[in-house]
């Protein structure tokens, strides 16, 4: 059949209403089998779900029914580590949609999305921690309303605490507590509520913003109205609300401890290369000592801000922020005849010396710059 030409073939092909395609699939398989290879073959899959044995089976189910909110990947890697070989995930799928324990997601129009002029990905543990509150729930305490705090890099869930209330010095203590334990990450991304933020505070800042700005931690905030610019964190909480709060634990802060235990040891996530966040995550290099007292500005003239926020000048007082109260800043004049104003590592503003009125800075934070 080699020696005819490809025009006869095409001719035999036609002859017969198939492609060549098909033609020469039919001529590689008598070449390879002889008449044997001519015979109609089989399309099943050479391994599927519903033939794998009935104890495979019931491992698949029984960790889905564990673990109701996983997809089978995750579940794949579970299996694999309680029994070595694993099937594929194509036959964890269809055992799963044949059981039917698989809930089809809402496919929705992706919409424009962006990080804030300041965001950054985080590149190592500890690069940007981020925090939120998960929105309360009512159970037989009364209210319940977790703080959240997370790792962006390694996705370890540092913190999940049921607190009281949502003021500075509750929130304040549980981060000492966390410092200590983990170290001080080089940013906090938050949203910007509060206490976390202060939506008429000078650049937004608050009593708890301005403590972590003195301790050397850099701020970034999701864009108002944008939960996708802190998208991970917004993710875990969706988790939190189907597998938590549902069950109204009476022992709620042991329940969320449990929880936060199986995230970070059991579950594995795809950005890690399927390992859990414990295997990845390591404490933070720079380490907590304790609160500082004062902040001092080498090269520059430095003013204690008053508890209502106001700083004297040149005899003068000129109105900065409540937040910053019994802090120091550090003001420098600059070419245009202006005060500088920095408060730790960021400009915060100018003065202007005759008026003595705060112009605002709106711009990117900067960086604190070398002494002279």
């Amino acid at each position: 059949m080699r020696a005819r030409t490809t025009e006869n073939f095409s001719a035999l092909c036609r002859e017969y209403g198939i492609s060549r395609q098909i033609g020469y699939k039919w001529l590689k398989r008598y070449e390879a089998e002889g008449l044997r290879g001519m015979g109609d073959r089989s399309r099943k899959p050479h391994r599927v779900g519903s033939g794998l044995s009935e104890e495979i089976v019931c491992r698949i189910v029984r960790l889905k029914e564990r673990h109701r909110y996983w997809g089978a990947r995750k579940l794949q890697k579970i299996y694999e580590d309680a029994w070595g070989e694993a099937p594929s995930e194509s036959s964890f799928k269809r055992v799963l949609a044949k059981c039917g324990m698989v809930e089809k997601r809402r496919i929705r129009k992706a919409a424009e999305s962006g990080r804030i002029a300041t965001g950054r990905c985080a590149q190592a543990a500890n690069d940007i921690w981020t925090v939120d509150f998960k929105g309360w729930w009512k159970d037989a305490r009364g209210r319940c309303m977790p703080l959240t705090v997370r790792d962006e890099y390694t996705r370890y869930i540092l913190a999940i605490i049921a607190v009281e209330d949502g003021k500075t010095e509750t929130i304040k203590a549980c981060f000492e507590t966390l410092f200590a334990k983990y170290g001080v990450p080089g940013a906090i991304r938050s949203d910007n509520g509060p206490p976390f933020a202060s939506r008429e505070g000078l650049m937004g800042l608050s009593r708890l913003s301005a403590w972590w700005l003195a301790l050397g931690i850099d701020l970034e905030r999701s864009r108002p109205g944008c939960p996708q610019d802190n998208g991970g964190h917004e993710r875990m909480h969706g988790d939190i609300a189907k597998e938590i709060e549902p069950n109204r634990p009476v022992e709620r802060q042991a329940a969320l401890e449990i929880w936060r235990r199986e995230f970070n040891e059991i579950r594995p996530h795809e950005f890690l290369g399927m390992k859990r966040p414990a295997e990845v995550y390591q404490p933070s290099a720079r380490k907590w000592h304790g609160d500082i007292d004062q902040l001092s500005y080498p090269g520059m003239a430095t003013r204690r801000v008053g508890k209502l926020g106001n700083i004297w000048l040149e005899g003068k007082q000129v109105f900065l922020t409540i937040a910053l109260g019994g802090w120091n800043v550090g003001l420098r004049p600059n070419a245009d005849g202006l005060w500088e104003v920095y408060f730790a590592k960021l400009l915060i503003g100018h003065i202007e010396p005759k008026t003595r009125a705060l112009i605002r800075n709106q711009a990117t934070p900067m960086r604190l710059p070398k002494a002279a």
